[in-house]
């Protein structure tokens, strides 16, 4: 009886979490969509399991893309439908995960009537702020992605909208919400750096051809690109080879927030003793023209590497020797200006393929441009 009784909460357990696979998590992209008897006015969900696999509380509603509010239209990146999350609304699905494992969610959202959107989204017991007052992608929509250490077997993740405003309806839409695994990179032969092709990163959603933004480290405590934090206030955006021109592998990092941002690694060092940092410069085939700059910091030494982007895909490769100051040196990489395309959105230097290697002896100090 016992026994029973014990598989009978597994089983339960089982149905009730969706166990974690890389991908968009089951009706992630919410085209499996509530009955009509539970939609309010043709869009507002009533009752909390209305829509699939999903929980839903506060004021949700499930959009049609070409929808029309007002003058506004609503559209949809994926598929035919998203959410909408209006005023204290949220969303939520259990997932079973591997206590201790980390995971990177990504997740796109548009900004609709509201002047002040953001989503808190939290896997319990970390949580975080995704603003959205910035908006990166020229079709209105951005995805964002947020990582987690899983504390237990279960997990429950939220997206929420805490805003207040005079309309409920006005919150921002969310669709095709995925998972992936991140699995912490080791060093490799001849490079100090780890990640530094930055292959291991969040989940790229299908067809999404804005990439990935990655936040600052103020607000999300895992980096969904491990090994590497993103210091200020701007995110990054993660870029891949099947809709961007990288310049090694199929990953690289867009510096899309000018001076704000910083790609940050800390590496153990000797003090007194010479390093060499190598990394390439390019931009991502995006249409973000013109003259760029992109810079790269370790101890005391700065190197600003120039870079004339026609937009089409291409890069340079650039060097810089140091001599350690302490234990830990921080290499970071910077963007000397914000670059915006001609659609306005904002844009910059590609970086991509870091490698730091220690100098058998000192040379003269040296800042090259290859």
């Amino acid at each position: 009886m016992r026994f029973a009784v014990l598989l009978l909460l597994v089983c339960t357990a089982a149905r009730a979490a969706a166990v974690v696979t890389d991908g968009l998590l089951p009706n992630g992209n919410f085209e499996a969509g509530p009955p009509k008897t539970d939609l309010v006015n043709g869009t507002v969900v009533k009752g909390g399991n209305a829509i699939p696999n999903w929980e839903t509380s506060g004021f949700v509603e499930y959009i049609e893309s070409g929808h029309k509010q007002g003058d506004m239209l609503l559209v949809v990146p994926q598929g035919a439908h998203a959410v909408r999350l209006g005023n204290e609304a949220s969303i939520r699905q259990k997932l079973a995960v591997a206590r201790g494992s980390y995971y990177a969610i990504t997740f796109s959202a548009a900004r609709t009537c509201a002047q002040a959107e953001r989503i808190n989204i939290s896997v319990s017991p970390e949580s975080g702020v995704l603003p959205m007052q910035t908006i990166y992608g020229s079709n209105g929509w951005d995805s964002y992605a947020w990582a987690f250490k899983a504390k237990l077997d279960v997990v429950q993740l939220v997206l929420h909208n805490v805003g207040i405003e005079e309309d409920p309806a006005c919150g921002p839409l969310v669709d095709a919400v995925a998972i992936r695994t991140l699995y912490p990179p080791t060093l490799s032969k001849g490079n100090m750096l780890k990640n530094g092709g930055f292959e291991e990163g969040p989940y790229f959603l299908p067809n999404a051809s804005w990439g990935v933004l990655v936040p600052p480290n103020i607000e999300d405590d895992h980096s969904p690109l491990p090994a590497w934090m993103i210091m200020s206030s701007k995110a990054v955006k993660y870029v891949d080879s099947a809709h961007f021109r990288v310049p090694e592998g199929t990953r690289a990092v867009e510096l899309v927030g000018g001076k704000e941002s910083a790609l940050v690694q800390e590496v153990r060092t000797v003090p007194g003793w010479t390093y060499r940092l190598t990394f390439a410069v390019g931009d991502a085939a995006d249409g973000c023209t013109g003259s760029m700059v992109a810079e790269a910091y370790a101890a005391r030494a700065i190197v600003k590497v120039p870079y004339d982007s026609k937009g089409a895909g291409g890069f340079k490769r650039a060097v810089l020797d140091f001599a350690a100051v302490g234990n830990r040196t921080r290499i970071v990489f910077q963007s000397t200006f914000y670059h915006m395309k001609a659609d306005g959105t904002l844009c910059g230097p590609v970086i991509d393929d870091a490698k730091l290697v220690g100098l058998k002896k000192k040379p003269a100090a040296r800042r090259l441009m290859l």
